[in-house]
């Protein structure tokens, strides 16, 4: 069965390898220009992002366009076999927008407007900046939309950010009186409002979160940040519509990059092809994890792929350092490469970076960039690039390709926003993410394909669906994943789940609400634990995963009584010593399991998820043991696997493959059975599909 989809671009059916470029810095040295694609060409790239921060560079004075330098450019790329995704600029708007229209400037919670600066300081609720971004963006699609170096919108840059303004208020009430339907009862409920006598008598008494006023309501702020999330969804969809007419075939894409106030999920439904920039600390984290911050970023590469089920892009990362972490470290011999594959691994068609060639002048001027300050290509940056080049152009078949998956995982922005607003338990880090990164990383580790979906999606495609921390699920979601276990499906619930519904208000009849039946426990109590805390989970004799021995648990315990599941561990110590701490539960014909604590050691999630998968038959990429630190990832066409096999350990590896046949991509050589890695190695390596 071909399970291969389109590439972004017929016109570009290749792994897409490029840049952000920037010639309007440049236009006063048109030899730099020259120089540039010769390098392009030199280092193997194919496509370039172009004016993404190119406002006052195409209109210089309201009504004013020039065109001709990009003109210049789009040509000459065309001339020499580079392609462009021509971005919308207004991520920046010029300053004289700002001085004849003050209203496009942002207000910020403290209610001050704020100067002209920076980036992304606009308000995406004024007339004028949609009238302004309409005009500027139609011209430019009226001109290039059908230009043959262009292959895609590159829509705005990083969308995030809120503004308080009077237009945004008024905006925001009117959200509020569709979703409540135009009832200040139905919403004083939803928010609980009577509490501190915080009750709203008029639709104008209605104001969005601010330091010096109202930020204790948490209804409130659930509401205004799912307003903020979708005035940012529906302003990209105003800057689509005003492009799209002119080339309807051309995709569209806007690059994420971990901004909290957007749901991208949501934000993904109206792209064309989604895209996201990675810039992890490789080689200087905290706590010197290489192998815990590659499953960080791959946790990250699966739920880009997973909102359209296809390919996604690499709109950015660096080649070398950045300029805005904590400490600006190179990237290690081998590491580029490594990275860079590890995104195509997990269903990226492109490796682009932030930036063609350093700024000469003002913030990324020291940010990583393929061509330095030097100007040449003598440097070991450019050697990494050209070599990722080369590599990516041994993968065309690759393209398309899709990750055939059994596991998921819940992640959804609701629920991380109002956990980070819950005010209970554990205020110094419930540590949302870090949790769902403890279970992702288990079945990284093991190489488990994993999809990274909403509560609200299809459970009907997994094996095995796991929800960690799931606080904040309406009544609706508990009940589809209730029908997912008894038809068999294998659900793992964590403690702090089933607490709150939709609006944040609190289930009634006992936690965790409507996953109480599917767990078949009723969670008395929760405590969160001081950091020097320690109790730990012991299995139970002859439990049915057949897992032994004990493991450390800290942070977060909760107090659980059994109704009708089966207690497989307990903890250890304190009073709530021999009381249940992991259980399952038979239901229909599927089964689902709780974790009542949160286990420090990653071995057990390691244990746990192996013993899952053993009895659910869940595959893994390889069916061989990988070392600590080394993961195995799969794209496939139906007819060939593609296993890439990263090593993030920080020291050499061998790996013994599982006796099938294997070709090595980029030699073209049969892979031995035992695969040597280097520190910061990888294989990338072919065979025959398993046929469903």
């Amino acid at each position: 069965m071909n399970m291969k989809l389109s590439p972004v671009s017929s016109k570009l059916p290749v792994m897409l390898h490029g840049a952000d470029y920037n010639p309007e810095q440049w236009l006063k040295y048109p030899e730099v220009l020259r120089e540039d694609i010769r390098m392009m060409k030199l280092a193997n790239c194919n496509v370039m992002s172009v004016g993404i921060f190119s406002w006052v560079s195409l209109e210089p004075e309201e009504g004013v366009f020039t065109f001709d330098w990009l003109d210049s450019v789009l040509n000459t790329f065309a001339e020499n076999g580079i392609y462009a995704f021509l971005a919308t600029p207004s991520g920046a708007r010029p300053a004289w927008m700002s001085e004849k229209y003050p209203e496009v400037l942002r207000v910020e919670r403290n209610r001050v407007r704020n100067l002209h600066g920076v980036r992304h300081n606009h308000c995406y609720t004024s007339p004028v900046y949609r009238e302004k971004t309409a005009l500027l963006n139609g011209k430019l699609a009226e001109r290039y939309a059908n230009h043959p170096a262009v292959i895609g919108w590159h829509i705005s840059n990083e969308y995030g950010g809120e503004c308080h303004c009077d237009l945004c208020q008024a905006s925001f009430r009117d959200w509020l009186k569709v979703k409540y339907n135009n009832s200040l009862d139905e919403m004083n409920h939803a928010w609980w409002a009577t509490f501190w006598s915080h009750t709203y008598t008029s639709w104008n008494q209605v104001e969005s979160p601010a330091p010096h006023g109202e930020t204790q309501v948490h209804g409130l702020n659930l509401d205004w940040r799912r307003f903020v999330s979708e005035s940012m969804i529906d302003f990209c969809q105003h800057e689509i519509d005003s492009v799209r007419e002119y080339n309807p075939e051309l995709p569209v894409t806007t690059n994420m990059h971990n901004i909290d106030g957007v749901d991208y999920r949501k934000l993904a439904k109206i792209l064309d092809v989604v895209s996201w920039d990675a810039y992890p600390d490789w080689g200087y984290t905290e706590d010197n994890d290489d192998a815990r911050l590659a499953a960080w970023t791959a946790m990250h590469h699966d739920m880009y792929r997973t909102f359209k089920h296809k390919p996604f892009l690499l709109m950015e990362s660096t080649p070398s350092l950045t300029n805005w972490q904590s400490v600006s470290k190179l990237k290690r011999p081998g590491m580029h490469k490594l990275s860079s594959l590890q995104a195509v691994a997990h269903g990226s068609d492109s490796v682009q970076y932030f930036q063609w060639r350093k700024s000469r002048g003002s913030s990324e001027k020291f940010h990583g960039a393929v061509i330095d300050h030097s100007g040449h290509a003598e440097t070991r940056v450019f050697r990494d690039v050209a070599e990722v080049g080369r590599t990516l152009a041994e993968l065309q078949d690759v393209v398309g390709t899709t990750t055939p998956v059994q596991t998921a995982i819940i992640y959804d922005w609701d629920n991380r926003w109002a956990i980070k607003d819950a005010q209970g338990i554990r205020n110094s880090g419930l540590k949302y993410e870090e949790t769902v990164l403890q279970h992702y990383q288990a079945l990284w580790e093991l190489g488990i394909p994993v999809d990274i979906i909403g509560s609200e999606e299809d459970f009907s495609a997994y094996k095995l669906v796991i929800a960690p921390m799931l606080y904040l699920i309406s009544e609706d979601n508990g009940k589809r994943i209730e029908k997912y276990v008894e038809q068999g499906g294998t659900f793992l619930g964590t403690y702090w789940s089933g607490v709150v519904g939709e609006t944040d208000l609190c289930h009634l009849g006992g936690f965790p609400g409507p996953l109480r039946r599917t767990l078949g426990i009723w969670a008395e109590e929760t405590e969160g634990l001081h950091s020097r805390d320690l109790n730990g989970l012991v299995m139970d004799p002859g439990n049915s995963l057949k897992l032994s021995g004990e493991y450390d648990a800290h942070e977060i315990a909760e107090l659980i009584h059994l109704e009708g599941a089966e207690a497989l561990g307990h903890y250890r110590s304190d009073f709530y010593a021999g009381r249940p701490a992991l259980t399952v539960n038979k239901l229909g014909a599927g089964k689902a399991y709780h974790l009542a604590t949160r286990v420090k050691d990653l071995q057990f999630y390691v244990d746990l998820y192996a013993a899952i998968a053993g009895k659910e038959r869940i595959s893994r990429t390889l069916n061989s043991e990988l070392p600590v630190g080394v993961t195995a990832q799969l794209r496939t066409d139906g007819e060939h696997d593609y296993v890439f096999v990263q090593n993030f350990s920080g020291a050499e590896q061998v790996v013994t493959l599982d006796g099938r046949e294997y070709t090595d991509v980029e030699s073209g050589a049969a892979a031995p059975s035992e695969l040597k890695l280097a520190v910061n190695g990888l294989a990338i390596l072919k065979r025959g599909a398993v046929k469903a």
